[in-house]
């Protein structure tokens, strides 16, 4: 899928600003009038989706890795909205070391099973049987991947690493089974 990525974002950001009060009826006139076309449009709700999913990725991504370096565990959970993404349990800057093993153990909230369980879920709920927000929506898990290592500052650990995989495997089987083909299968 090739998105023109300058006109849809011109028309992600007037979708943003319709909702803090741009005339309504003047952008509904440019897309009648064919200034805003159907396909961008629709790149413009893609570009959204994606960046959506790449935002939830990297959340959960860094905090499934907080537990390992105690010196970024305060910056990294300051930056994670922890109900956003489902967690409703103790604080994890209260936990001890067991508590906080416990969380990514294979059972816990934050192990590889119910992390990529999260993410897969979140792009197949929102994908549905569109093949284009499917793989924006893998891209996006993808990106936050990376943004994720970015504020990690190298390498995740190996468990972020098994939950990407475990994730994406999901998301190609729907892929597949709509007919469509995954190119890149690494992150």
């Amino acid at each position: 899928m090739q998105i023109n990525t300058k006109s849809a974002s011109v028309i992600y950001t007037q979708n943003n600003d319709l909702s803090n009060e741009i005339d309504r009826k003047k952008f509904k006139e440019k897309i009648q009038s064919g200034e805003i076309s159907a396909k961008t449009l629709s790149q413009s709700y893609l570009i959204q989706y994606s960046l959506i999913v790449e935002n939830y990725s990297a959340k959960n991504l860094e905090a499934q890795t907080a537990p390992f370096d105690l010196e970024k565990v305060r910056d990294i959970l300051n930056t994670i909205d922890f109900n956003a993404i489902g967690y409703t349990g103790k604080p994890i800057a209260d936990m001890n070391p067991q508590e906080a093993k416990s969380l990514i153990s294979e059972e816990g909230f934050f192990g590889v099973a119910q992390t990529s369980a999260r993410l897969s879920d979140f792009v197949l709920s929102g994908g549905g049987d569109d093949m284009d927000r499917l793989k924006a929506g893998r891209e996006g898990i993808i990106r936050g991947f990376n943004e994720a290592e970015k504020i990690w500052g190298g390498k995740l650990p190996d468990i972020s690493h098994e939950t990407l995989q475990k994730a994406l495997k999901k998301i190609d089987e729907k892929i597949t089974s709509l007919g469509g083909n995954i190119l890149n299968q690494t992150a």
